[in-house]
């Protein structure tokens, strides 16, 4: 049966296919198998669902027999619970009696297949069954269908697909009249800048639009945030002294008065005019008399590392049935090491607790400084603020934050993820990295987050999804310039200048593409409820005007510093470079030699910022508050999470990492519905023993006993740790406030218990100790201060690029 046939004798005037498939307007049916079932994972309750199997032209879809009837009323949403789109689809694999294969375009099948794998890019993997009672001829027929029209290498691929969800004439009309969330910040306004700087309390700086145009930078949004001293006629003649135009900007501010910024590197072959050099420091230092320069470029990995360390992370997760290439049980771990992708999680987070913590000492600027300002900083900047600001820990603070130092700041979405398959050079996962990096703090705190581990997951599979405005520019010029339909015209006095023609509109062949965070275009109520937890978020104090809540008398010493103090934190140490500014250097032609502030950097000052590092810890608390195991923690609000770094406590993302591993690894044919793998059987009976521990400690606590030292973890988190990767957090012993149980990092909990005479195998099925099924051990409280990660400021030791990496903290 040909598509227009199927499309059209199929489908009814509402878009509903007999077999209960809702349809977006205009899509079309391509193929259908019925009598399929496909293979739950372990979180929707293993075991099989029966159910019609369809090939769209945008999807691949699946209908459970027992589906409640679709409300054709219902506004369309883009993707089902068990549905996967065909730009999310890596790879097809089919499974014969006693082969299987993989199928492309050109591929041509020898036997009917008993069995489809989906390899897809967001790691899932989906099983899907057929019935003996399946048409041969629909199995094969289906596999086909979508081996053809999953990803096919021509031009205007994405367009295609595109078109193929929202290019109706209904579609359009939909997304037209959909409405913004209200809740978040959008940072495309100027107002929405205000906002912010009213939110974090922050005076002496301004919203500037002097990039209305993007003439100063293509690559910056249209409003930056600068010193209310620099004037717009005075700030245009800044950009030119740094890459790409990237000024430093202010991000964010921190309640005891420190400023974050980032810019990229400076352009070494520009000339310095005296009045040049005073608006670049007074940007700089935003009205305090210090100034720490964070260079990112030495010790974070590249974006080429951090590609190379994603593939070989999704080579060791997903595995591949169609070879017969796989990693012992006895090597996993080790290779899991090999990957370098904790390795450079861990980095990461590091640095991000550095700067918390020096933001924390007050009254200076932290500049973050990257070549082109576009990728490690994005990943610092947003981990500090998470780090620090509770608000950027709900899911509205959470969406703004992306926003704002993401989409807005011109982080190469559309490069990095590299939708059209035709510029490897520059693909790189970096906003993957920085998920998983959340999902750490997450694991470690989850009290303190409004957001779940349900809603990280959706926005790393939303990452794979070539529909949404977020993801499909590289900058806010270039995401201008397709909703405005934006040409150029070049005159003597303005130079290039976007012209937008009176009544234009958008390409009529291109459909509105919709932001990523209308997530009712993706997911159902359900599955959004998920989304979000009722934390009882503390009262947050009141922000004050130039940050007045400092009470730590290190950082006031070094807010009298001598003026124009600038000092470099690179791997782990401070120094005064004297060529850490340019204009300083005294080096080269032209170039003004004095600075025009009265003091110079002064190596007096390091001893008290490397001590600041560590003044968090060493604050005293108030009364009934203590660092020690299992009490009270942090002292406010704005208190930095600092993560644990040590090996055991970094775990694997087992809801996105691993659910296609055991899932592709299980043995095929399901004798019957009730029948669980034998690593469900051995995970109950793992979850009976840790629940008999527990009754049993229970018991052993309301016996009265000797009051006993708190021990520490750090010495015993350091044994054995430097040559392991442990895929779950340290246990912990629990203290006397638990604020919620820890989600384990490998738990698989079966639905029905099995007998207890039931065996873990049986002959006939496939030797599961061939497979590496790994369970975590759950934590029944948050890290503790006495765990948490102290920087260290001598530690000159680079990040491996390309040995195994440290697991030491």
């Amino acid at each position: 049966m040909n598509e227009r046939m199927l499309s059209h004798s199929g489908v009814n005037a509402r878009g509903r296919d007999m077999f209960g498939l809702r349809c977006l307007p205009g899509e079309c049916v391509l193929q259908r198998a019925v009598l399929v079932r496909k293979k739950l994972t372990a979180k929707e309750g293993g075991g099989w669902l029966s159910g019609t199997l369809f090939c769209t032209h945008f999807r691949v879809a699946f209908v459970p027999q027992d589906s409640p009837k679709p409300d054709d009323n219902a506004d369309p949403v883009l993707l089902g619970d068990h549905d996967v789109a065909l730009a999310s689809i890596e790879k097809v694999v089919a499974v014969g009696p006693s082969r299987t294969k993989l199928v492309t375009a050109s591929s041509s099948l020898k036997f009917t297949p008993e069995e489809l794998v989906l390899y897809c890019r967001d790691l899932r993997v989906l099983c899907f069954l057929f019935d003996r009672l399946t048409p041969d001829t629909q199995a094969v027929e289906i596999t086909y269908t979508i081996a053809k029209t999953y990803q096919p290498l021509k031009p205007g691929t994405v367009l295609s697909f595109q078109n193929a969800a929202l290019g109706s004439v209904e579609m359009k009309q939909f997304l037209s009249n959909r409405r913004r969330d209200a809740q978040m910040n959008w940072f495309d306004s100027l107002s929405d800048w205000e906002q912010e700087l009213e939110r974090t309390g922050t005076c002496g700086w301004r919203v500037s639009s002097v990039n209305d145009r993007f003439e100063m930078s293509t690559s910056l949004p249209k409003f930056n945030v600068v010193p209310q001293k620099v004037l717009d006629t005075e700030l245009k003649k800044t950009f030119a002294h740094f890459n790409e135009g990237r000024i430093p900007r202010w991000c964010w501010r921190h309640p005891r008065g420190s400023d974050l910024l980032r810019m990229a590197s400076f352009q070494n072959n520009i000339y310095h005019e005296k009045d040049d050099i005073r608006n670049l420091e007074l940007i700089l230092f935003g009205g305090q008399s210090l100034c720490v320069v964070v260079e990112l470029g030495d010790e974070m990995p590249s974006p080429t590392d951090i590609q190379l360390a994603h593939t070989r992370l999704r080579a060791l997760c997903l595995g591949d049935i169609s070879t017969s290439v796989s990693v012992p049980d006895d090597k996993w771990l080790s290779t899991l090491e090999s990957t370098h992708w904790l390795d450079y999680t861990r980095c990461c987070l590091r640095k991000a607790a550095e700067v918390a913590c020096l933001l924390r000492g007050g009254h200076l600027t932290v500049v973050l400084q990257e070549a082109e300002d576009r990728d490690m900083t994005c990943v610092v900047s947003s981990l500090v603020q998470v780090m620090c600001d509770p608000h950027c820990r709900t899911r509205a603070g959470f969406q703004g934050l992306v926003q704002k130092e993401w989409v807005m700041a011109g982080h190469r979405f559309l490069s990095r993820i590299n939708y059209h398959r035709d510029s490897d050079k520059e693909e790189a996962p970096v906003f993957l990295l920085f998920l998983d990096c959340v999902w750490q703090l997450w694991v470690q705190y989850p009290s303190r987050f409004q957001l779940t581990g349900d809603f990280l997951l959706a926005l790393h599979d939303s990452f794979h999804l070539p529909l949404f405005s977020s993801f499909l520019a590289n900058c806010h010029r270039e995401r201008c310039k397709r909703s405005q339909n934006l040409s150029q015209s070049y005159t003597p006095v303005n130079g290039w200048r976007d012209v937008v023609p009176r009544g234009s509109f958008p390409d009529s062949s291109d459909p509105p593409l919709p932001p990523v965070w209308d997530w009712a275009l993706q997911y159902s109520s359900q599955r959004r409820e998920r989304f979000t937890q009722p934390v009882s978020l503390p009262a947050l104090p009141q922000p004050l005007f130039n940050g007045n809540l400092n009470t730590n008398p290190e950082a006031h010493r070094l807010s009298d510093s001598a003026p124009g103090s600038v000092f470099l934190l690179s791997r782990g140490s401070f120094s005064c470079s004297a060529n850490l500014l340019p204009w300083r250097s005294g080096g080269g032609s032209g170039v003004y030699r004095k600075s025009h502030r009265r003091g110079g950097s002064s190596s007096e000052n390091l001893p008290g910022l490397e001590r600041l590092l560590k003044a968090w810890a060493l604050t005293e608390l108030p009364q009934g508050h203590t660092t020690i195991a299992g009490l009270q923690g942090p002292l406010d609000p704005y208190e930095p999470l600092l993560p644990l770094l040590l090996g055991p406590c970094l775990g694997v993302w087992r809801d996105c990492y691993l659910r296609g591993a055991l899932h592709a690894q299980a043995f095929s044919h399901p004798i019957s519905s009730s029948t669980q793998h034998p690593v469900e059987r051995l995970a109950w009976e793992v979850q009976q023993l840790r629940d008999k521990l527990a009754l049993a400690s229970s018991t052993t606590n309301t016996v009265p006993a000797k009051t006993q030292e708190p021990r520490r973890t750090d010495s015993n988190l350091n044994q054995n740790t430097n040559n392991s990767t442990f895929l779950f957090p340290a246990c912990r012993t629990p203290g006397p406030v638990v604020s919620r149980t820890m989600p384990p990092i490998l738990n698989l909990q079966p639905r029905v218990p099995p007998a207890s005479s039931s065996p873990l195998s049986r002959p006939g099925q496939r030797d599961s100790s061939k497979h590496t099924f790994l369970f975590g051990h759950p934590s029944s409280s948050e890290a503790r201060p006495d765990q948490r990660y102290f920087p260290a400021p001598n530690n000159n030791a680079k990040l491996p690029k390309s040995n195994g990496p440290s697991l030491g903290s």
